[in-house]
């Protein structure tokens, strides 16, 4: 049996009504767009995890609102893995390109479920768009 590999990411988002926004980043190892995530540390709780990988993909550290869900799927190794989500509101900071993360985009949740390339980080953005009434 495989070990599960356990991760933790957020749905970065802010603003409102018709200014609410969420970010999308673009992983040039993948060629993906995907939302910010990564592999737990060992020791490390899931929120824990989520606050370390958003400010080192993004460069916001960000509060946690409420947990957003839990994907589960096989990584491309065929690796079982669990990610746990957390809706997160920038607190402070900025984004500069780094050796995992290439660009970032804050997206209106319609633009971001067109650009995203994994079914889950989708529903996500979806939820998210429901949560704050949109």
């Amino acid at each position: 049996m495989k070990k599960v590999i356990r991760a933790a990411g957020g749905v970065v988002h802010r603003g409102d009504g018709g200014d609410f926004a969420v970010v999308v980043i673009h992983r040039p190892r993948y060629d993906d767009w995907t939302l910010p995530k990564g592999k737990l540390d060992p020791g490390e709780t899931d929120e824990e995890g989520a606050r370390r990988e958003v400010e080192e993909e993004t460069g916001f550290r960000c509060t946690i609102d409420a947990e957003a869900g839990t994907t589960r799927y096989h990584d491309r190794h065929g690796r079982p893995k669990v990610v746990t989500y957390f809706f997160m509101t920038p607190i402070d900071g900025a984004f500069r390109p780094n050796n995992e993360v290439d660009e970032l985009r804050w997206l209106a949740p319609t633009e971001a479920i067109a650009l995203l390339s994994h079914s889950y980080d989708r529903d996500l953005v979806g939820k998210a768009a429901r949560r704050a009434g949109l």
